[in-house]
């Protein structure tokens, strides 16, 4: 009797072809996912992309070049001339990890055997990037520059409390000198000569929070996706309990019955979203007044995307089965490559290049730009257009398929 009431629920299990399909492919999907997000996958064989890094050459010396052609020489790096200002810039708008700065008396810091005057100003959303990029910056600092500064400040040593010592003298010390913990070691392993290491964009009490950030946006859009896709099921609730039918033998075209689902959904989502972020502002303290009016279009723009994608997965679905199928295979990996799931900056460059087919991503970014990066809005409007233009687009073609799939069933 058990062997029966087993093989009939295996029997009606594997009848669910929809059911099977999100049991077995999901996980697969999302694994495969964060195997390529951790580096699991062709790890060892495919080469690293070279960090592309700003340099500000203020100094513009025979040393400071020198340094400079020397970090441009290195497989893992590829360096870009700009000004410090123009630099800052584009850092601070998120398209560079960070700038490299030799500010003016480099050369003459070396020779005198001083605090070298550089600068690493960089992206703090882009951690990881930063410390691997740190130390090799250190050890081929050390490599270009150490020597001679060290001398430099080993002779400036002498100078100070032995006062006419030989060269000789100086030169067998230094030769001879141990790695003791001492203060002539200390310059001997070159200590002074630390990377000054600032982020471009400063904490304060109107920028939020750079984990909250993530946590608020992320979270944000990834369950209004979901709310969606379940709003957006009602139009096949309506199919299969026949009040589809009904309307379309009244005066409304078919298009009407999907735009007025889909402003429905738009109404919910602004709502949804309002909701949440005030929520997080209340309850977490993020700034939402900072920059209000950016604030309400990137809110526009998010919800009119994704209502815009709740009514693709109705059309593509015949039944709510299915559509509970697509949504979460095709939500759970928007939210993982998108950056909602997992923060883009802990994944490889080919998993951020991907990210930008999702709508997540170009929410995440706009709501980056105007809570941590500050930007004005005419630097945020590219982003909020490619949210609108995916709307568009995808709208476009929920109507023909809400018309060869959906109608057709009725």
């Amino acid at each position: 009797m058990i062997l029966t009431i087993l093989i009939k629920d295996l029997k009606i299990f594997f009848s669910d072809k929809k059911g099977v399909l999100v049991t077995f492919l999901l996980p697969i999907l999302l694994i495969t996912l964060f195997a390529f997000s951790f580096g699991g996958i062709g790890g060892s064989s495919s080469a690293s992309k070279p960090i592309m890094l700003l340099v500000s050459d203020v100094d513009n010396s025979i040393d400071s070049k020198a340094v400079i052609a020397n970090l441009d020489s290195l497989v893992g790096v590829t360096l870009i001339h700009k000004s410090v200002a123009e630099a800052e810039d584009l850092v601070r708008k998120g398209k560079y990890v960070g700038v490299l700065i030799f500010e003016k008396g480099f050369q003459d810091s070396i020779n005198a055997g001083n605090e070298l005057p550089m600068e690493l100003k960089y992206d703090a959303t882009r951690e990881i990037e930063m410390g691997m990029l740190q130390g090799v910056l250190m050890q081929n600092l050390m490599s270009s520059v150490g020597e001679k500064a060290v001398k430099a400040k080993m002779n400036n040593y002498f100078d100070s409390n032995f006062s006419g010592t030989s060269e000789s003298v100086k030169e067998k010390v230094f030769n001879d000198m141990d790695s003791g913990d001492s203060e002539m070691s200390g310059m001997m392993s070159g200590d002074g000569m630390g990377l000054k290491m600032t982020s471009i964009i400063k904490e304060s009490s109107k920028r939020g929070n750079l984990g909250l950030i993530q946590a608020v946006a992320g979270t944000a859009i990834m369950m209004l996706l979901f709310s969606i896709a379940g709003i957006g099921g009602g139009l096949l609730d309506e199919k299969e309990s026949g009040t589809l039918k009904r309307l379309l033998y009244s005066p409304l075209k078919p298009t009407d019955i999907l735009f007025g689902k889909m402003g429905a959904a738009l109404v919910l989502s602004i709502l949804q979203l309002v909701v949440m972020f005030v929520f997080s502002w209340l309850a977490l303290g993020l700034p939402i007044f900072t920059d209000l009016p950016s604030l309400i279009l990137m809110i526009l723009a998010t919800a009119f995307a994704v209502s815009s994608f709740g009514i693709f997965l109705v059309s593509i679905a015949k039944t709510r089965q299915q559509l509970n199928g697509y949504s979460t295979i095709i939500i759970m990996l928007m939210s993982a490559i998108g950056g909602s799931m997992i923060p883009l900056f802990v994944m490889p460059a080919i998993m951020q290049k991907i990210a930008v087919i999702s709508v997540n991503y170009w929410g995440i970014q706009g709501f980056y730009d105007i809570f941590w990066r500050n930007l004005p809005l005419t630097d945020i409007l590219p982003k909020m257009g490619v949210l609108v233009a995916f709307g568009l687009v995808i709208s476009f073609i929920s109507v023909r398929l809400f018309k060869k799939n959906v109608l057709k069933m009725v």
